[in-house]
């Protein structure tokens, strides 16, 4: 939403995104943040909008534009479906589905059966767009693997196959799921895990991790967070990994012990300052990650705050840091990006939130670390 990442992007929707937005409004129901009547309407207006936008074998698309519903490409070839992305919000929906239809009916006044209901209505139609999902469509032709995209106009061109590990673990979860269009096994086997080559245990910053991380020792924290927003990772278990919950939690005290010790002698990291994932940088959007490749000199604190259910300590260190930077950088009634410039961090604000002035932070943080600073507006 700030004209910059894609372009013009004021009416740009992202379905991924949208998932994990979607599950931070539940969380607000839940918490009594936002009412229940509030939050019912939004996700109505939501569902609505899903039921006419633009599918692709029961697969939406990276982006949409959000006045029409129509595709927005995300790459020349890219403008179809996007299973990925599917996943990120098909698990956030189906988690509103689940919130609804197990919610204790009994003693309630007549405007809450009435609520009921149309939660219940809203449940159905979710399960719906559910049943709709053709996971086997994207096996490319009956392949024991699934594809990331497909197009009308190009098919399999960006030809994406998805091996593990990254974040893409909740799709071939939900694909083994569906009641409708369900992958067998060896899709799981043959496809993520490649017979077994996924299993590669090893250490990064002496810390054991067991799975072989795509292109990396270890992967952007992202890899052990979008997965999890809906799976829960908690004894959770297969025949490559025999704990879920400890080996994201590694993979986030190695992005943590990355930071301190620091290779590239950034300005700024520390115990309290780190956190390595994708997010805009100074030099654009990029996947940050725990190795000197790939590290950029970004620290985005939605890495390290988004890791409080493996690192709750840790986190809460990043979280206290934030908040003691006061009227230096952060102030909860404001969305604001800060970007490090001359040893300072610079607030841009998203449209439609007040502008606030210049701000700097004394720890004199170095030119090339950018920090991302997201906060709900009052």
């Amino acid at each position: 939403m700030d004209g910059i990442y894609p372009e013009n992007d004021q009416n740009i929707v992202t379905s991924g995104g949208s998932g994990f937005g979607i599950m931070a409004i539940l969380a607000g129901i839940d918490r009594g943040y936002v009412t229940r009547e509030e939050g019912l309407k939004r996700m109505e207006r939501i569902i609505t909008f899903l039921e006419t936008a633009d599918r692709f074998h029961g697969v939406y698309p990276h982006w949409w534009h959000g006045d029409t519903g129509k595709v927005k490409p995300f790459g020349q070839k890219d403008n179809g479906g996007d299973l990925v992305e599917t996943a990120f919000i098909m698990q956030a929906l189906l988690t509103v589905h689940q919130y609804y239809v197990n919610k204790d009916s009994s003693r309630q006044t007549p405007t809450e059966k009435a609520l009921t209901e149309r939660e219940l209505s809203l449940a159905t139609r979710i399960d719906q767009l559910w049943r709709e999902v053709d996971w086997n469509f994207y096996r490319q032709n009956g392949q024991n693997v699934l594809y990331w995209h497909w197009s009308p106009q190009y098919a399999w061109e960006m030809n994406f196959p998805i091996h593990g590990y990254n974040e893409c673990l909740i799709m071939y979860i939900l694909a083994a799921a569906s009641p409708t269009h369900g992958i067998p096994p060896k899709v799981y086997h043959e496809g993520w895990a490649e017979n077994g080559a996924i299993l590669s245990p090893h250490k990064v910053e002496n810390i054991e991790l067991n799975l072989r991380y795509q292109d990396s020792k270890a992967g952007p924290l992202f890899w052990a967070q979008y997965s999890f927003l809906g799976l829960n990772p908690t004894k959770l278990k297969d025949k490559y990994c025999s704990d879920y919950f400890n080996e994201m939690k590694n993979l986030t005290l190695a992005n943590r012990a990355y930071c301190i010790r620091n290779p590239k002698c950034h300005k700024g990291f520390g115990s309290d300052c780190w956190g390595l994932t994708a997010s805009y940088s100074v030099n654009g959007y990029a996947a940050h990650a725990p190795n000197e490749h790939d590290d950029k000199g970004v620290i985005s604190p939605t890495a390290a705050l988004s890791s409080i259910v493996y690192t709750p300590e840790y986190s809460l260190q990043v979280m206290r840091h934030l908040y003691e930077m006061g009227e230096k950088s952060v102030r909860p009634i404001w969305i604001l990006r800060c970007f490090q410039r001359d040893g300072q961090l610079v607030p841009t604000t998203l449209p439609c939130h007040r502008p606030r002035a210049y701000c700097s932070y004394d720890r004199k943080l170095s030119q090339r670390i950018a920090m991302e600073i997201i906060h709900e507006p009052s």
